[in-house]
């Protein structure tokens, strides 16, 4: 499956401000067909709209996830480290975390955009269950200067 970023929310990882200029990014299904989503892997996933999104996954079904005032992931009232592959990223601690709000995630994952300031991701919208997701991006193929494995470090 191809996708046409549209949207800066998952800058730098996957760049794009409209359809003309966006990544094109190659997901692949198999791997989802042998094991879940893992914390800090990007998915793509089905909005209501039908339109696919691309975001980064920070809670797991079943866990509790709340934010501390620094950005801080924290998950069932620990705090969780961000790889060294992402340390560039910064977390916003707003709408459904804000204030050490925590989200129980149930049965679904809680999604985050790379660039936290400007994303309609899993601290405004529901959580993805399971059932919507549709594949692991795997591959930028185009613009060449951008070609490359895109959950190669995570």
């Amino acid at each position: 499956m191809s996708t046409r970023i549209v949207s800066p929310s998952m800058a730098p990882t996957l760049r794009g401000n409209n359809y003309d200029n966006g990544d094109w990014v190659l997901s692949e299904k198999v791997s989802f067909w042998f094991r879940h989503p893992r914390r800090w892997e990007i998915i793509a996933f089905r909005r209501d709209d039908g339109i696919i999104n691309m975001k980064r996954v920070v809670g797991l079904p079943g866990e509790r996830i709340s934010m501390q005032r620094d950005g801080t992931i924290v998950i069932n009232g620990e705090p969780v480290p961000i790889p060294k592959s992402l340390l560039h990223l910064r977390y916003y601690p707003i709408a459904r975390l804000y204030m050490g709000n925590e989200v129980t995630c149930d049965g679904g994952y809680f999604v985050l955009g790379d660039d936290s300031r400007d994303s309609d991701d899993s601290r405004y919208e529901i959580l993805i269950i399971p059932e919507r997701v549709v594949g692991r991006p795997w591959l930028i193929v185009a613009p060449r200067n951008r070609a490359g494995f895109v959950n190669a470090s995570n």
